[in-house]
């Protein structure tokens, strides 16, 4: 029987991660790098996942250059901070077009990415991909955190998340058993919001605090490395406990 520090080795193991330049994209690449394993970021401004051939290209060219793909890591996405216009907006004032450019980064990204990396995933023996969600794309926003702030959350974002955790329940199996296909939400992440939303976040989160980056470590190496070799279709929740009142 291996133990624990031979099945969270990650030597060897080649990773491409969209978003890696990204709050939560960073952590993750940081994690495949501590251990032991080689990462190329898919984003801005070397690809823009909103066009599909340019995407499919770096794929390609990623796979040619790292000699292999083990692990692929969804970290690209809008939310509720992005600067899109129609976007983090009074409901009434949110745009299709913004809808719309949401679902391609969101979503379709993904599609495209495990579409075309299909075949060296399934050809790697240790195929793993994760979809970073969130608790949004599990239960409805609650409205009352943003009473009084400038804050919104963009439908948009709700949707496409939900709609991310179908993809990978689809993925997870029709790519088994070849390459594991998981997900993880994270809840809130302490970015300075206002205190008043920080004060009523805590008050409803049953561990009484915001999430950190460091919090969703844990998750991302279990997840790409063998600890989880029997584990595929899961949605793993980093909430605090948000989601269980």
């Amino acid at each position: 029987m291996k133990k624990i520090k031979e099945l969270i080795d990650l030597k060897g193991r080649k990773a491409l991660v969209t978003g890696g330049v990204g709050h939560i994209g960073h952590v993750c690449c940081e994690v495949i790098q501590e251990l032991g394993g080689e990462v190329k970021i898919l984003d801005l401004p070397e690809c823009d996942l909103r066009g599909e051939e340019a995407t499919r290209n770096f794929v390609r060219q990623t796979v040619v250059a790292m000699n292999g793909l083990d692990i692929f890591i969804h970290s690209a996405a809008y939310v509720g901070t992005t600067k899109l216009a129609g976007w983090a907006a009074p409901f009434e004032n949110q745009t299709v077009s913004a809808w719309e450019e949401a679902q391609r980064v969101n979503v379709t990204s993904a599609f495209v990415i495990v579409q075309e990396a299909k075949k060296v995933l399934e050809a790697s023996g240790y195929g793993s991909v994760i979809l970073l969600d969130s608790i949004y794309g599990v239960v409805g926003p609650d409205m009352r955190l943003y009473e009084g702030t400038e804050m919104h959350n963009p439908v948009g974002g709700c949707v496409s998340k939900g709609a991310l955790l179908q993809l990978m329940r689809y993925l997870a199996t029709f790519l088994a058993p070849k390459v594991r296909v998981n997900a993880i939400s994270p809840g809130g992440i302490w970015r300075n919001q206002p205190e008043s939303f920080q004060e009523r976040y805590v008050a409803r989160t049953p561990l009484k605090r915001m999430g950190r980056e460091e919090d969703v470590k844990g998750a991302i190496a279990y997840l790409a490395s063998d600890l989880s070799r029997y584990v595929t279709g899961h949605n793993l929740l980093v909430d605090g406990g948000w989601t269980i009142w």
